[in-house]
Protein backbone atom coordinates (compact mmCIF):
# COMPACT_ATOMS: atom_id res chain seq x y z
CA UNK A 1 0.00 0.00 0.00
CA UNK A 2 2.97 2.45 0.47
CA UNK A 3 4.80 1.52 -2.81
CA UNK A 4 0.97 2.43 -4.20
CA UNK A 5 0.95 5.57 -2.26
CA UNK A 6 4.23 6.92 -3.24
CA UNK A 7 3.50 5.57 -7.02
CA UNK A 8 0.71 8.19 -7.32
CA UNK A 9 3.25 10.99 -5.77
CA UNK A 10 5.12 10.38 -8.59
CA UNK A 11 2.65 10.78 -11.21
CA UNK A 12 1.61 13.62 -9.31
CA UNK A 13 4.90 15.63 -9.76
CA UNK A 14 5.02 14.31 -13.48
CA UNK A 15 1.60 15.84 -14.15
CA UNK A 16 3.05 19.07 -13.23
CA UNK A 17 6.30 18.72 -15.06
CA UNK A 18 4.17 18.68 -17.88
CA UNK A 19 1.97 21.57 -17.65
CA UNK A 20 4.73 23.23 -17.08
CA UNK A 21 6.42 22.40 -20.27
CA UNK A 22 3.12 23.26 -22.05
CA UNK A 23 3.08 26.62 -20.86
CA UNK A 24 7.19 27.14 -22.44
CA UNK A 25 5.97 25.57 -25.90
CA UNK A 26 2.74 27.51 -25.71
CA UNK A 27 5.01 30.81 -24.78
CA UNK A 28 7.43 29.63 -27.49
CA UNK A 29 5.17 29.36 -30.09
CA UNK A 30 3.30 33.13 -29.31
CA UNK A 31 6.76 34.32 -29.50
CA UNK A 32 7.66 32.98 -32.76
CA UNK A 33 4.22 33.64 -34.60
CA UNK A 34 4.58 37.31 -33.59
CA UNK A 35 8.52 37.16 -34.93
CA UNK A 36 7.16 35.18 -37.97
CA UNK A 37 4.24 37.60 -38.64
CA UNK A 38 6.24 40.78 -38.28
CA UNK A 39 9.00 39.83 -40.32
CA UNK A 40 6.31 39.02 -43.35
CA UNK A 41 4.78 42.07 -43.01
CA UNK A 42 7.33 43.62 -45.67
CA UNK A 43 6.18 46.15 -48.26
CA UNK A 44 8.26 48.91 -50.63
CA UNK A 45 8.10 52.67 -50.00
CA UNK A 46 6.59 54.03 -52.75
CA UNK A 47 9.43 57.31 -52.12
CA UNK A 48 12.06 55.75 -50.58
CA UNK A 49 12.15 52.11 -52.20
CA UNK A 50 13.41 51.03 -49.26
CA UNK A 51 11.69 47.87 -47.53
CA UNK A 52 10.26 48.25 -44.73
CA UNK A 53 8.17 46.39 -41.80
CA UNK A 54 4.90 48.05 -41.34
CA UNK A 55 1.49 46.47 -40.19
CA UNK A 56 -0.72 49.00 -42.57
CA UNK A 57 -1.36 50.35 -45.34
CA UNK A 58 -0.89 53.81 -46.66
CA UNK A 59 -4.80 54.25 -47.07
CA UNK A 60 -4.82 52.66 -42.65
CA UNK A 61 -2.21 55.54 -42.22
CA UNK A 62 -4.03 58.41 -43.46
CA UNK A 63 -7.26 57.16 -41.70
CA UNK A 64 -5.39 56.50 -38.46
CA UNK A 65 -3.94 60.10 -38.39
CA UNK A 66 -7.26 61.96 -39.05
CA UNK A 67 -8.71 60.14 -36.26
CA UNK A 68 -5.92 60.54 -33.99
CA UNK A 69 -5.26 64.30 -35.21
CA UNK A 70 -8.33 65.70 -33.04
CA UNK A 71 -7.53 64.31 -29.94
CA UNK A 72 -3.57 65.35 -30.05
CA UNK A 73 -5.00 68.81 -30.81
CA UNK A 74 -6.73 69.11 -27.92
CA UNK A 75 -3.98 67.89 -25.95
CA UNK A 76 -2.04 70.40 -26.49
CA UNK A 77 -4.51 73.83 -26.37
CA UNK A 78 -6.28 73.12 -30.03
CA UNK A 79 -5.43 74.09 -33.14
CA UNK A 80 -5.16 77.68 -33.98
CA UNK A 81 -7.61 79.18 -37.11
CA UNK A 82 -5.89 80.15 -40.29
CA UNK A 83 -8.98 81.95 -41.55
CA UNK A 84 -8.38 84.41 -38.30
CA UNK A 85 -4.54 83.78 -36.99
CA UNK A 86 -1.90 84.90 -39.30
CA UNK A 87 0.67 82.66 -37.87
CA UNK A 88 -1.50 79.76 -38.26
CA UNK A 89 -2.19 80.36 -41.89
CA UNK A 90 2.05 81.04 -42.69
CA UNK A 91 2.17 77.44 -41.20
CA UNK A 92 -0.54 76.42 -43.66
CA UNK A 93 0.98 78.14 -46.87
CA UNK A 94 4.49 76.85 -46.17
CA UNK A 95 3.67 73.32 -45.51
CA UNK A 96 1.43 73.37 -48.78
CA UNK A 97 4.57 75.18 -50.55
CA UNK A 98 7.16 71.74 -48.99
CA UNK A 99 4.32 69.28 -50.36
CA UNK A 100 4.17 70.70 -53.65
CA UNK A 101 7.66 71.14 -54.53
CA UNK A 102 9.29 68.40 -52.90
CA UNK A 103 9.06 64.37 -52.84
CA UNK A 104 5.78 64.57 -50.55
CA UNK A 105 4.31 65.81 -53.89
CA UNK A 106 5.09 62.53 -55.62
CA UNK A 107 4.20 60.36 -52.52
CA UNK A 108 0.82 58.35 -51.88
CA UNK A 109 0.14 61.03 -49.27
CA UNK A 110 -0.42 64.09 -51.32
CA UNK A 111 -3.60 65.31 -50.60
CA UNK A 112 -3.99 64.39 -47.00
CA UNK A 113 -1.15 66.63 -45.80
CA UNK A 114 -2.47 68.93 -43.18
CA UNK A 115 -0.45 71.69 -41.45
CA UNK A 116 -1.31 72.93 -37.86
CA UNK A 117 -0.53 75.25 -35.75
CA UNK A 118 -1.26 74.64 -31.52
CA UNK A 119 -2.37 77.08 -29.08
CA UNK A 120 0.38 75.45 -26.37
CA UNK A 121 2.51 78.86 -25.43
CA UNK A 122 4.89 76.50 -23.67
CA UNK A 123 5.34 73.48 -25.18
CA UNK A 124 8.69 73.84 -28.01
CA UNK A 125 7.31 70.95 -29.86
CA UNK A 126 6.67 69.46 -33.86
CA UNK A 127 5.54 66.37 -34.54
CA UNK A 128 3.58 64.35 -37.29
CA UNK A 129 1.34 61.56 -37.10
CA UNK A 130 0.74 58.62 -39.48
CA UNK A 131 -0.89 59.70 -42.52
CA UNK A 132 0.23 63.43 -43.11
CA UNK A 133 -1.26 65.53 -40.04
CA UNK A 134 1.64 67.79 -39.11
CA UNK A 135 1.82 69.68 -35.87
CA UNK A 136 3.95 72.80 -35.15
CA UNK A 137 3.18 74.57 -31.40
CA UNK A 138 3.27 78.31 -30.61
CA UNK A 139 6.23 77.99 -28.54
CA UNK A 140 8.08 76.54 -31.03
CA UNK A 141 6.53 78.91 -33.91
CA UNK A 142 7.18 81.81 -31.79
CA UNK A 143 11.19 80.82 -31.65
CA UNK A 144 11.56 80.89 -35.54
CA UNK A 145 12.69 83.83 -37.06
CA UNK A 146 11.96 83.21 -40.48
CA UNK A 147 10.04 81.56 -43.25
CA UNK A 148 13.15 79.41 -43.61
CA UNK A 149 13.30 78.08 -40.37
CA UNK A 150 10.10 77.17 -40.42
CA UNK A 151 9.99 75.47 -43.41
CA UNK A 152 13.14 73.25 -42.16
CA UNK A 153 10.79 72.19 -39.08
CA UNK A 154 8.07 71.50 -40.94
CA UNK A 155 9.66 69.86 -43.91
CA UNK A 156 11.98 67.54 -41.02
CA UNK A 157 8.25 66.19 -39.89
CA UNK A 158 7.16 65.52 -43.63
CA UNK A 159 10.28 63.55 -43.96
CA UNK A 160 8.83 61.18 -41.03
CA UNK A 161 5.48 61.00 -42.66
CA UNK A 162 6.68 60.04 -46.27
CA UNK A 163 9.52 57.65 -44.71
CA UNK A 164 6.52 56.01 -42.88
CA UNK A 165 8.46 56.13 -39.55
CA UNK A 166 5.20 56.05 -37.28
CA UNK A 167 4.06 53.15 -39.24
CA UNK A 168 7.28 51.57 -38.56
CA UNK A 169 7.45 52.27 -34.90
CA UNK A 170 3.45 50.91 -34.51
CA UNK A 171 4.95 47.52 -35.99
CA UNK A 172 7.77 47.17 -33.17
CA UNK A 173 5.47 48.02 -30.52
CA UNK A 174 2.90 45.13 -31.54
CA UNK A 175 5.96 42.52 -32.03
CA UNK A 176 7.13 44.32 -28.02
CA UNK A 177 3.55 43.36 -27.23
CA UNK A 178 3.04 39.51 -29.02
CA UNK A 179 7.09 39.03 -26.76
CA UNK A 180 5.38 40.41 -23.45
CA UNK A 181 2.64 38.36 -24.20
CA UNK A 182 4.56 34.96 -24.53
CA UNK A 183 6.62 35.35 -21.28
CA UNK A 184 3.73 35.82 -19.74
CA UNK A 185 2.42 32.75 -21.19
CA UNK A 186 5.39 30.64 -21.04
CA UNK A 187 6.86 32.16 -17.73
CA UNK A 188 6.14 29.33 -14.26
CA UNK A 189 6.05 32.11 -11.77
CA UNK A 190 3.97 35.07 -14.23
CA UNK A 191 -0.19 34.42 -14.34
CA UNK A 192 -1.81 35.91 -17.36
CA UNK A 193 -2.56 39.44 -16.78
CA UNK A 194 -5.86 40.77 -18.33
CA UNK A 195 -5.48 42.44 -21.79
CA UNK A 196 -5.24 45.96 -21.96
CA UNK A 197 -5.16 46.42 -25.91
CA UNK A 198 -4.04 49.94 -26.82
CA UNK A 199 -6.25 51.68 -29.24
CA UNK A 200 -4.80 52.85 -32.41
CA UNK A 201 -6.07 55.96 -32.23
CA UNK A 202 -4.04 55.97 -28.84
CA UNK A 203 -0.71 54.04 -30.67
CA UNK A 204 -0.56 56.43 -33.49
CA UNK A 205 -0.57 59.46 -30.91
CA UNK A 206 2.45 57.71 -28.76
CA UNK A 207 4.02 57.13 -32.07
CA UNK A 208 4.34 60.87 -33.23
CA UNK A 209 5.48 61.92 -29.66
CA UNK A 210 8.46 59.54 -29.69
CA UNK A 211 9.76 61.75 -32.82
CA UNK A 212 8.78 65.02 -31.21
CA UNK A 213 11.35 67.83 -31.49
CA UNK A 214 12.48 68.88 -27.83
CA UNK A 215 14.27 71.95 -26.54
CA UNK A 216 17.72 71.30 -26.16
Amino acid sequence: MGLFGMGRQGYGSSRGGGGFSLRILAGLAIAVIGIITYYSRTQTNPVTGEKQRVSMTVDQEKALGLQAAPEMASQMGGEADPQTDPAARLVAEVGSRLVKNTEAGKSPYVGNFNFYLLKDPNTINAFALPGGQVFITRALFDKLQDESQLAGVLGHEVGHVINRHSAEHMAKGQLGQTLVGAVRTGHPLLKPGKKNPMTAQRFAADSAKSFMRREP
